[in-house]
């Protein structure tokens, strides 16, 4: 197994991060890496040298500033005063698997040689990762144009000595840590403070986070849902191939072939069924999900360009000897995709309330609420509310963040994404699928256990088995709030092969 990844030119995909991530994966610069780092710092600092023409964030100041030429002496001083004065970051802490995520998306973004830092200035960002040593990174401030500037300037704090930093689970001032490991202060030389603070790695690396987390919901919400239908006796028709094969988008293939290998066996699916048709929260799993399984990978492919791409400001071609101010640094088409993640992930939740809903309102032979006495028992209907409050709470947090704008800057910077705003949000939707999804498969084994002697498949009798080790079955009222909680950790204990589902 290989227990270093090399940063360089190679495509950085889900699956190597994934990998990265969970076999805790040391980073070291390639050769290849070191020699564009090292070309690009001497390029710009020849450029320097020989050529007094104000080049934007260089020699001049940032922002609506950018007319305001600064000496030579002061260039150091510059991107010093840069990375503090924008470390304005409020909220709550950025988690600490983003932040590590953020680390490795910028070393990746610096490694090709259009940024002009220094090697030294990489190297010790990827020391800060092996070390897991963290920076102290808040969740507001970043406009999402202009780079994530406020996050990203307390990314780059203790490079400074400045800030503070996670070492385990204490927080400790960043001087602290460079005298533990015997490590100066980096001496910030002319573009490097905008390099480090110009880019997209806080929406980049929330957005990874968001995708690895959406592949392994989106399979658990096909696998429970496959529970609820057994549970809630469907007809097993609306996963026919034939169907799809006439309204053939992928994700509803997909889906569809997922739910009739799930339910490969289930003595219940092959019974006579009482009703013709079923809910179109059962019905029409392969057509909801499956539209979600299509927008994750579509947001998939607009952040497998995004963190395989130079995102700062001014860029460095030193071929064609051309320093050029553009506007890589917009988070535009991370803005739009988290929106339209929001709202797919949402829809999974949606419609997973909506099969609790069913399978506790005494239908099909089912107990109300799923409960023997019920009256005396109020048993899974409190549950259900619970989901609909999140689900409630998920489609105000859909809002679009990218339809907003606010000027700031002083107008020079007057068209923003807002795409920082649409990831925070967009978690916190993919953390409320999790709960959602648990209380449905809470109600969804309870209901299945009414079907006995009947069984579903293999496949899923030894899924809620596995359950059921955690969360037993509810044979009169009890504590439901750690039912739901043991739900949760159940599902964020599996361990999903989702490569395949990668692009």
């Amino acid at each position: 197994m290989q227990d270093t990844h090399y940063i360089s030119t190679e495509i950085l995909t889900l699956t190597a991060i994934k990998h990265i991530r969970e076999h805790d994966v040391k980073l070291e610069l390639s050769e290849e890496a070191i020699l564009n780092i090292k070309k690009s710092r001497n390029y710009l600092a020849e450029k320097i040298k020989t050529n007094d023409t104000p080049i934007y964030g260089i020699n001049t100041g940032f922002g609506s500033l950018c007319n305001v030429k600064i000496s030579s002496e002061n260039l150091s001083k510059l991107q010093e005063n840069l990375v503090m004065s924008h470390a304005c970051g409020t909220g709550e802490y950025v988690p600490k698997h983003i932040v590590k995520l953020m680390l490795l998306l910028k070393i990746q973004s610096l490694s090709y040689g259009n940024s002009g830092v220094q090697l030294e200035t990489v190297q010790r960002l990827v020391d800060l990762y092996n070390n897991d040593i963290l920076p102290v990174v808040y969740s507001q401030g970043s406009l999402g144009a202009s780079g994530d500037l406020a996050p990203l300037a307390h990314l780059a704090l203790p490079l400074l000595g400045k800030g503070e930093v996670y070492v385990e689970d204490e927080i400790i001032a960043s001087e602290e840590i460079l005298k533990k490991y015997n490590w100066e202060p980096i001496v910030l030389q002319a573009k490097e403070g905008l390099a480090l603070l110009n880019g997209t790695q806080f929406m980049s690396a929330y957005g990874v986070y968001i995708l690895l987390q959406s592949y392994k919901l989106s399979y658990l919400a096909d696998l429970i849902g496959a529970v609820s239908v057994d549970a809630f006796d469907c007809n097993m028709s609306p996963f026919n191939p034939l169907v799809h094969m006439v309204r053939p988008h992928s994700g509803q293939v997909r889906t569809a072939e997922q739910m009739r290998t799930f339910l490969e066996g289930s003595e219940l699916g092959v019974s006579e069924k009482m009703s013709v048709q079923d809910p179109y929260s059962f019905r029409c799993i392969p057509q909801v999900h499956g539209a979600t399984k299509d927008t994750i990978n579509f947001v998939s492919k607009t952040f497998k360009t995004e963190i395989n791409s130079v995102t700062d400001n001014p860029n460095i071609f030193i071929a064609e000897d051309e320093i050029i101010s553009g506007g890589n640094f917009h988070g535009q088409p991370l803005a739009l995709a988290l929106d339209y993640m929001s709202i797919a992930m949402a829809e999974l939740g949606n419609i997973s309330e909506r099969r609790t809903y069913q399978l506790v309102s005494g239908l099909r032979g089912l107990p109300d609420f799923l409960v023997n006495n019920p009256g005396l028992n109020s048993g899974f209907m409190i549950p259900q509310y619970t989901a609909a409050s999140i689900v409630s709470q998920n489609k105000q947090l859909a809002t679009p963040s990218s339809v907003d704008s606010i000027v700031s800057s002083n107008g020079q910077e007057d068209h923003v994404s807002m795409g920082a705003n649409g990831a925070t949000k967009c978690l916190r939707v993919i953390e409320n699928i999790e709960t959602i999804l648990a209380i449905e498969l809470m109600n969804a084994s309870q209901a299945l256990a009414f079907r006995a002697p009947k069984k579903s498949s293999p496949f899923v009798e030894s899924f809620v088995a596995s359950f059921r080790e955690a969360v037993p079955f509810v044979a009169e009222d009890r504590l439901l709030a750690n039912d739901i909680h043991a739900a949760i950790g159940f599902l964020q204990s599996l361990s999903i092969d989702t490569d395949l589902m990668f692009n």
